[in-house]
């Protein structure tokens, strides 16, 4: 029977092309998993056989652990205390063994043997083919759809294979065996089987590298693609900049009578392409993100990292789009939230906030309401500006002489000293399990302490609308905090649960 083993060692070698050794570690894990079956338990076999005379040896193992780890697997692992008084020197990490019998390769049979060795070798030799794969670097799979996968598309190039899931489809774009198809390489899984290449056409990464292939200045770093917002198969933003005064970055993206970019647009299944041009100044920035819509004026609240945009009736319905698309799009290019509002809105919200702002003045400060008006008119918009800016400035007030400016100032400082002795007692009420919630910030605790928010069940019990205007998180990091916040709710349950069951 040895001398058979050898002979199928031999056979497989010279029939895949393979070391002998491949083949004789493939034949001892054959036989390995074949004699775990006879043992209860998660056990642990080596197989050894001796590449000349095909003679082999079977070993039950068991890794050694430290003492304090505690035995996770207590049929393959063994206490180094343990371990001691069987192997005086053996550490932590190493593994002791035992002989035992040795199953006969009869018992499995040789075709059995033979096919877990060829998988042994198929996984080898696919594994060299992903590796050779990805060395090339490429970013863009290029194949043809093979198969369906359980709603998954499995596309073929060359002898590796990548899958396109469901949602990372383009939606209406009906795919069938045999089409030739481009996606952008998102991960590779080796855990999956057949098709470890993750794909998405829905990606805003595949435009950017759609656009990289067909605009060459872009390869040449005299083009930089910033940021890109998809709507897959609708419509889509790229925000560009130049680097190079002499290139226009719009019109080199668009190309010659639209070429490059309708390169891209039919790709995508006709998804409408807005090219806009980056800006460091993120107002200018999101007027140019809401195009075609024209902007009337702009107003930039960098705590909230949010913008009220007003637009005229004309270009209300265009700025949101169809069903809010444009704005949308807007904001994800741009990563500031944008509130879309006429005029009238406008008007109203500032008239609100003055009246807050006024209200603010008129107690923290003292004053009556026409000083209020005069710091509101002036341009102070809290009290921290009426206590630090620079003393010249509000002697620049002409309603205002030097007494009046050095008491309100002392007067908005001593304010912000009673509210921040306020503030700190109010954070001291929050509870410590609300204090260590994971992604809670001091400023953050600090911003729902002054909302009454102490505990983390009052976390818990807010709305995403409600924990936003609190604390100016968009609203997935909001619905975020706020899932977080709930997850003792359904833990504390679990127990109960299991008792009744």
């Amino acid at each position: 029977m040895n001398r058979e083993l050898l002979m199928l060692v031999d056979a497989i070698s010279r029939e895949k092309n393979v070391e002998r050794d491949v083949v004789f570690g493939a034949v001892e894990a054959a036989l390995a998993q074949a004699t775990k079956k006879l043992y209860q338990g998660e056990v642990d076999i080596r197989v050894a056989i001796d590449r000349d005379t095909g003679d082999y040896e079977t070993f039950r193992r068991w890794l050694v652990v430290p003492d304090e780890q505690g035995l996770q697997n207590p049929d393959a692992e063994e206490l180094l205390m343990d371990a001691k008084e069987r192997v005086a020197d053996v550490e932590a990490g190493e593994y002791i063994e035992e002989g035992v019998e040795s199953l006969p390769i009869g018992r499995i049979g040789a075709m059995a043997a033979k096919q877990v060795i060829l998988q042994k070798i198929r996984d080898a030799e696919r594994e060299m083919l992903l590796n050779d794969f990805m060395s090339r670097g490429d970013k863009i799979f290029v194949g043809t759809v093979k198969r369906m996968d359980k709603g998954d598309i499995i596309v073929e190039s060359g002898r590796v294979e990548g899958r396109l899931r469901r949602g990372e489809m383009i939606p209406k774009e009906n795919l069938r065996n045999g089409d030739r198809v481009r996606a952008m390489i998102m991960e590779v899984d080796l855990t999956l089987r057949g098709a470890p290449i993750i794909l998405s056409r829905a990606a805003p990464e595949f435009m950017i590298e759609l656009f990289r292939q067909e605009v060459p200045e872009i390869e040449q770093g005299l083009l930089e693609i910033k940021s890109c917002a998809r709507d897959p198969g609708s419509r889509a933003k790229i925000a560009v900049v130049s680097h190079d005064k002499r290139v226009d970055p719009i019109g080199t993206c668009v190309g010659v009578r639209g070429s490059r970019v309708n390169a891209v647009t039919n790709e995508l299944a006709g998804e409408r392409v807005d090219i806009v041009l980056w800006s460091e100044d993120p107002a200018q920035f999101v007027i140019g993100a809401l195009a075609p819509a024209n902007v009337s004026s702009i107003v930039v609240d960098e705590e909230k990292h949010a913008m009220d945009v007003v637009v005229d009736e004309e270009n209300l319905a265009i700025a949101i789009g169809r069903g809010g698309q444009n704005v949308r799009l807007a904001s994800e290019l741009t990563g500031w939230k944008i509130n879309i509002m006429d005029a009238n809105e406008s008007a109203q919200k500032q008239a609100e906030e003055q009246s807050t702002l006024r209200a603010l003045f008129m107690e923290k400060l003292d004053v009556d309401e026409e000083i209020a008006d005069i710091l509101i008119v002036e341009g102070f918009t809290s009290l921290e500006e009426v206590a630090y800016v620079p003393i010249s400035e509000m002697l620049e007030i002409e309603s205002f002489d030097e007494d009046t400016v050095n008491e309100l100032r002392s007067r908005a400082k001593d304010a912000l000293l009673t509210m921040e002795i306020a503030r700190e007692e109010s954070v001291e009420e929050v509870s410590q399990d609300l204090r260590d919630l994971e992604g809670l910030t001091p400023a953050l605790i600090a911003k729902l302490a002054e909302n009454g928010v102490h505990t983390r069940d009052d976390l818990a019990d807010l709305a995403v609308d409600e924990l936003t205007d609190i604390t100016g998180q968009s609203t997935d990091e909001a619905k975020a905090l706020i899932m977080k916040a709930r997850e003792h709710w359904f833990t504390s349950n679990q127990p109960a649960a299991a008792a009744h069951e």
